[in-house]
């Protein structure tokens, strides 16, 4: 009599391990998200995700073009002043040496907003200085080199005839004019680049650019900062040209 009852719980035994793999297996694949179409980098800025080429920033001897579409009286072609400086019409000289188009536009449509109400200015590079940097100190040919193409550090000082003995090269100096009256700076190791064969971290240079080399030995007794006021760099360690 205890037959069926039997068959009934080892057919229970049978199925029961199967109901229970499949309730475990079920909230799994059901919570499994869909895979993304696209990714992004964690470890990127958006400014390393979107190049941005730098503006050309204005230097003496460039030659501007001003145009008021308004008040033509106003149009001018004006030459920077070894000062820096440029001398529109109807305004007092301005200086606009190591800014771009849009920054000495600006400049002019604040100092003319004393002359014209709201004026439109528009301002264009007629011409410009040969793009150039300036590598000094412990190299065997110190000068002002042209710029041409895309240029490193390292390339930039072979331009120059290379290192002294004299030189110290695990500190070279990468100095940028970031405004009219600042300065930055940046401190490499070509030694360890140029041993290792790694130039990765190996600078391109911009127009305008100053590499230094300082003498070994003294550069214990170097104090730079890595911004610093433009006079304050041409008087201490700027190039002597």
């Amino acid at each position: 009599m205890f037959r069926p009852l039997r068959h009934v719980a080892v057919l229970l035994i049978a199925i029961l391990p199967g109901l229970v793999s499949t309730a475990q297996d079920a909230p799994q694949s059901a919570a499994k998200p869909d895979a993304p179409t696209t990714a992004t980098p964690a470890n990127q800025t958006p400014d390393q995700q979107v190049s941005r080429p730098l503006r050309y920033r204005v230097v003496k001897g460039d030659v501007l073009n001003l145009q008021f579409p308004f008040a033509p009286e106003y149009n001018a072609t004006v030459t920077v002043q070894p000062d820096g400086f440029i001398s529109p019409r109807g305004i007092k000289n301005l200086r606009v040496e190591g800014m771009t188009t849009p920054e000495v536009r600006d400049s002019l449509i604040k100092a003319y907003s004393t002359l014209l109400h709201d004026p439109t200015i528009s301002v264009s590079l007629q011409n410009f200085v040969q793009p150039y940097f300036i590598a000094y100190g412990e190299v065997t040919k110190p000068g002002k080199y042209t710029l041409y193409g895309t240029v490193t550090v390292s390339q930039a000082l072979g331009v120059a005839g290379g290192f002294l003995t004299t030189a110290k090269h695990s500190e070279v100096w990468l100095f940028r004019r970031v405004s009219p009256d600042w300065v930055s700076s940046q401190k490499l190791d070509m030694k360890r680049m140029l041993a290792s064969g790694n130039l990765a971290d190996d600078p391109q240079v911009q127009p305008g650019d100053m590499i230094w080399v300082p003498k070994s030995g003294m550069a214990k007794f170097i104090s730079v900062q890595s911004l610093m006021p433009w006079q304050r760099f041409q008087t201490n360690i700027g190039p002597p040209f």
